[in-house]
């Protein structure tokens, strides 16, 4: 019984150091990439909603050096390639992405890409009442990468800015993906319904 305790309590004290040394690490990570790289150097869109491309799409036109990344479910992406395509961004240009099956996801599935081109400082486009939960995952995700963001809020009209509980459980699910390479993404219950339909 005491070993057991005293294992417990080990393992306690082992997950407390790694997130103490982990809430140090990114903000340092954070400002020597902001240092090195004061401009953002591409246009990151979450998708789910295609006022967010448009927008996107007409802040890319005083940006046309940038190229743009969009993380999207998979059966949006053509829709959103005509959306870029109207308002006249090279196919060169553009990135699509259709891993992702949350917002979490969103990330997790962009930030070896995005260390691979060696991308320090993007724009991140989202929805205004989206903006705290994703800049919170953006911060853990990609701040642990060593990549900054500077969000850019798309207006809405109606939508009540996302509940603390949501940005914590997704903060969470944010530090487990460090720890172990999963999100826990298989709980979502959307995630569950499309696996069955497709299965079915």
């Amino acid at each position: 019984m005491k070993r057991k305790r005293k294992r417990k309590f080990r393992l306690a004290w082992l997950v407390l150091a790694a997130a103490l040394g982990l809430f140090t690490i990114i903000p340092v990570r954070i400002a020597i990439a902001f240092h090195q790289t004061a401009v953002p150097q591409a246009i990151f869109v979450l998708g789910g909603d295609s006022q967010r491309m448009e927008f996107a799409a007409q802040f890319w036109q005083s940006h046309k050096d940038l190229d743009i990344w969009v993380s999207d479910y998979d059966s949006n992406l053509d829709y959103n390639r005509r959306i870029f395509q109207w308002f006249g961004v090279p196919n060169r240009q553009l990135r699509f992405d259709g891993r992702a099956t949350d917002t979490v996801t969103n990330f997790t599935s962009m930030v070896d890409d995005f260390a691979a081109r060696k991308l320090q400082h993007i724009y991140l486009i989202t929805s205004d009442y989206h903006i705290r939960r994703s800049k919170a995952i953006a911060t853990i995700v990609l701040g642990s990468q060593g990549i900054v963001v500077t969000p850019l809020a798309v207006p809405s009209w109606g939508d009540r800015s996302e509940s603390l509980v949501r940005v914590l459980r997704d903060c969470g699910r944010s530090l487990l993906w460090i720890f172990t390479r999963k999100t826990g993404a298989s709980f979502n219950p959307r995630l569950v319904i499309k696996i069955s339909k497709y299965n079915g």
